[in-house]
C-alpha cells in the first residue's frame, strides 16, 4: 500500500468512525434533571403483573430510589429508608424504590430477607433511571406533589437523621 492509500485508508475510517459517533451520542437525549424540572413520568410493572406509573403518586411527596441488591452502599442505605418509609407512610409520602436488577429472584430474596415494605419495581433494562440521568447507584429524587424535582440526594444517606425528619415535616406541613 501506498502512502498515498494508507492516508486515505486512514480517513475513510476516521471519517466512518466519526459518523458513527455522531449518529449514536445524537439519539441520547440523556439530561440530569434541574431543581424544580418536572420530573419525567414513567410506568413499570409489578411482581404482580400490574403496572404502577409515577402519575399514579400526583398528590404525594414521592422519594424515588434507584438502587441494586449488588450495591453495598444501596444494601448499607436500605434499613433507614425502611425507616424512613414507615414513619412517613401515612403522611402524604410515598417512597418507590426502582431496582436495576437483572436477577429477579436476587432482588425477590432481598426483598423478603430484608422484610422491604414500601413500594419496589424493577427496572433491569435502566430505561427510567436513564430518564432521570441517574449515573450512580443510590440515587434519590425528591418529588413535589405536581411533579417537579425537589431535591436530588446522589450516593448512600442515612434517612433516619434528625435533619432528614425535619426536612420532610417542613414539605408536608408545605412550609
Amino acid at each position: 500500500m501506498t502512502p498515498r492509500q494508507e492516508t486515505a485508508a486512514k480517513l475513510g475510517l476516521l471519517g466512518f468512525v466519526l459518523l458513527f459517533a455522531v449518529f449514536f451520542l445524537s439519539r441520547l437525549q440523556v439530561r440530569a434533571l434541574a431543581l424544580g424540572d418536572s420530573v419525567p413520568d414513567f410506568t413499570l410493572r409489578n411482581d404482580d403483573g400490574g403496572t404502577v406509573a409515577l402519575a399514579d403518586f400526583r398528590g404525594k411527596i414521592v422519594v424515588l430510589n434507584f438502587w441494586a441488591t449488588w450495591c453495598a452502599p444501596c444494601v448499607e442505605e436500605m434499613p433507614s429508608l425502611k425507616q424512613f418509609a414507615e414513619r412517613y407512610a401515612n403522611q402524604g409520602v410515598q417512597v418507590i424504590g426502582v431496582s436495576e436488577d437483572q436477577d429477579a429472584d436476587a432482588y425477590r430474596e432481598f426483598l423478603a430477607k430484608h422484610e422491604i415494605n414500601f413500594l419496589t419495581l424493577r427496572n433491569p433494562a435502566r430505561a427510567v433511571s436513564a430518564q432521570y440521568g441517574t449515573f450512580q447507584l443510590p440515587e434519590t429524587y425528591i418529588i413535589s406533589r405536581d411533579g417537579k424535582l425537589l431535591n436530588k440526594i446522589i450516593g448512600p444517606t442515612d434517612w433516619a437523621t434528625p435533619q432528614m425528619f425535619s426536612y420532610f415535616d417542613s414539605l408536608v406541613s408545605g412550609s
